[in-house]
């Protein structure tokens, strides 16, 4: 008994076959076609170069086209789904994204102190050049 590329004799083999046999009809057809209606009437010769020419172009994109389709439907194996830890959800990490507040929200004003100290306590010299914002009810305006 034959076996398929993984190895195991009970699943379907796939046969290239059928793509085959599907994409030369198709050729066929359209050469044939493009071929009688190139002629330009019934005074004219047949024009077999855009018949062979479209043929071939059929042949190639429908072979493609299965092709591909043939292999988005091939399943994953089983070992890639079992969660490894890698595909983390990072707002359940410490600091992650879970820590960050959405784009367009204001921060809380005791953030805003919170890292105001931080840089003051990193950088003494610099803390006397910051304005002070205590007088600050949120308005903008200067007093």
């Amino acid at each position: 008994m034959g076996k398929n590329a993984s190895g195991r004799p009970d699943e379907k083999r796939m046969s290239v076959k059928g793509p085959l046999i599907f994409s030369a009809v198709l050729a066929v057809i359209a050469g044939f076609l493009t071929m009688v209606f190139a002629t330009g009437g019934s005074g004219n010769l047949l024009r077999w170069d855009l018949g062979v020419t479209a043929a071939g172009i059929a042949f190639i994109a429908s072979l493609l086209v299965v092709a591909v389709l043939t292999m988005s439907t091939k399943e994953n194996p089983s070992h890639l789904s079992e969660g490894s830890g890698i595909h983390r959800v990072s707002s359940k990490i410490p600091g992650g994204a879970g820590t960050v507040p959405a784009p367009g929200t204001p921060q809380s004003r005791a953030q805003v102190e919170e890292q105001q100290a931080a840089e003051d306590a990193k950088n003494p010299g610099q803390a006397g050049n910051r304005l002070s914002h205590n007088d600050d009810d949120g308005d903008g305006a200067a007093r």
